[in-house]
């Protein structure tokens, strides 16, 4: 297996593995170090059936039941379909991490391409640590110690359309939201790394909204440096494995009317973390 790095900061492509195979332990623990290095793995020619997927994500951890909003592939409650065509633009298109709005976040995700279109659809991932190592020193002294809201966002246009606001109302309470970190380190490496986005983060706590606003705007924006990104073309069969914890990605809308249709099954939790 060999490890070939796209940029200094984030992002590897991988040779020399068959991730439909059962892992020996050694070839598992050798790729959870390489996602551990690399924050992103990305792989080619990798025909994943829906157990099989299933299988590699269980090799990292405990897989989440389903998601709350997309619909999944029949039979398999726990791999999310994304699929995007014609009008049907995608809500992924803004810098995120996965489920924030959760108290205990996601660890990782494993996204599979079934149908991708010739040209467009690529998928950019930022690296957080690399983002917070970029900051002065004073940003970082401001940062540390302060928390903030993660809700549903703007998820709550999918409910909204499906059953008005008391379809909402419904959803916040049945979903809810969390307080995180605004500064986090990461349980394996150590690394500190900026836990807001802008797809879940409402505000930090203790600063008034419009202080809150500024200071947010500004970590985003400092987000989408180029610096701190690789962006992944997909072919059909390819697969990304990313760590949720100290990342964010963006999918690219700049395909439609052609079809992207995607696959995706998400990690609780680190099981090598301990």
């Amino acid at each position: 297996m060999q490890f070939s790095p796209l940029t200094t900061r984030i992002g590897a492509e991988v040779q020399g593995i068959d991730l439909s195979a059962d892992l020996p332990n050694d070839v598992a623990g050798a790729l959870y170090d390489g996602l551990m290095r690399h924050q992103v793995l990305f792989f080619r020619q990798q025909n994943l059936s829906p157990r099989q997927h299933l299988a590699l994500a269980e090799s990292f951890g405990e897989v989440d039941p389903g998601h709350p909003v997309y619909p999944h592939v029949e039979g398999y409650q726990s791999i999310v379909e994304l699929c995007n065509e014609g009008n049907s633009a995608p809500d992924t298109d803004d810098w995120h991490k996965d489920l924030t709005f959760r108290a205990e976040p996601v660890f990782a995700s494993i996204l599979r391409a079934v149908e991708v279109p010739t040209v467009g659809g690529d998928t950019l991932w930022a690296s957080m640590s690399a983002v917070y190592d970029s900051l002065s020193a004073g940003w970082k002294s401001d940062l540390e110690g302060l928390y903030a809201i993660h809700d549903m966002g703007t998820f709550r246009n999918d409910y909204l359309r499906k059953g008005g606001v008391a379809a909402v109302d419904e959803a916040l309470a049945e979903v809810g939201s969390a307080v995180h970190p605004v500064i986090a380190t990461h349980p394996v490496t150590g690394l500190k790394y900026l836990n807001v986005n802008q797809s879940f983060t409402r505000n930090i706590v203790d600063l008034t909204q419009g202080s809150s606003d500024e200071v947010l705007q500004y970590l985003y924006q400092h987000v989408r440096r180029p610096e701190f990104q690789v962006r992944f073309r997909w072919e059909n069969d390819s697969v990304a494995i990313w760590d949720n914890r100290i990342t964010q990605h963006y999918a690219v809308c700049d395909y439609l009317p052609n079809r992207r249709h995607m696959q995706r099954v998400t990690i609780n939790n680190d099981r090598r973390a301990g």
